[in-house]
């Protein structure tokens, strides 16, 4: 099983047994997401699986925004009860895992899936996006302080290490016109720590131009400032160099 696979394992494990603990009063309070319940942010994990799964069982987007189809996605789930969602989620988690695993076993290293706006992907890597989905999810819009539920989840290399292949790899795709007002590159380091591997990014001018701006992180926060639920203040990040250039990093985003 790849590590991705068993992020998703380890973070459906987590999902559940919070679910599980919890009454209705809890997950109708709003949750890290703007607009979104608690239970709309698991409703929402349970789409993200029937998209890859059977998207027939939701509502047809129209050639929507990703985020904007995943609003219509969980409006249309209003009328179910927490049971249900949670039920929901748990059904199809389960399939979704199955048909990641199925395809990890594949032969699809030149086979390529475009999300629309949120990118185009080698198929073996989709599974990052789970693992992605599901650390911040659960860290910044379910648990507090960001959501309304208690608890902890860990933050570890087995569920960071896929969150970052996925951001290293969505990131240059979803900020493309950033990148292009930036013209040149930026270095993140990503400094290692409590089990965590470090690791170092390079992101924009892939020639010869001269790095312009470094930028150090914990790379937790880093999942955190590049989905902006915090400020590079709040998280102690570190950022030298070229400042044009380290405002438009401040505005990388990541979903």
């Amino acid at each position: 099983m790849s590590s991705a696979l068993k992020a998703i394992e380890a973070d459906r494990e987590t999902v559940l047994a919070l679910a599980q603990e919890l009454d209705d009063s809890v997950w109708t309070k709003a949750s890290g997401c703007p607009g979104w319940s608690a239970r709309d942010v698991l409703s929402h994990m349970a789409c993200s699986f029937w998209l890859a799964v059977d998207p027939s069982r939701l509502p047809d987007p129209g050639g929507l925004p990703a985020e904007r189809a995943a609003d219509l996605y969980v409006e249309s789930r209003r009328n179910l009860t927490h049971e249900q969602i949670v039920a929901d989620y748990e059904s199809v988690s389960s399939k979704g895992l199955a048909m990641l695993a199925a395809l990890q076993d594949q032969d699809v290293q030149d086979v390529t899936v475009p999300l629309g706006d949120v990118g185009t992907y080698p198929a073996a890597a989709i599974a990052n996006a789970f693992a992605f989905e599901h650390f911040v999810h659960i860290r910044y819009d379910l648990l507090a302080p960001g959501g309304p539920l208690s608890g902890e989840a860990p933050s570890d290399d087995l569920r960071l290490a896929p969150t970052l292949d996925w951001i290293e790899a969505a990131l240059p795709q979803q900020n493309a016109d950033l990148l292009a007002r930036m013209g040149n590159a930026v270095e993140i380091n990503l400094d290692g720590s409590h089990g965590v591997r470090g690791r170092t990014l390079r992101i924009g001018d892939s020639g010869p131009a001269a790095v312009a701006a470094r930028v150090s992180s914990d790379p937790e926060a880093f999942v955190q400032w590049v989905t902006q639920r915090g400020t590079w203040e709040a998280l102690g990040v570190q950022a030298e160099g070229d400042r044009s250039t380290l405002e438009i990093v401040r505005q990388f985003r990541v979903f």
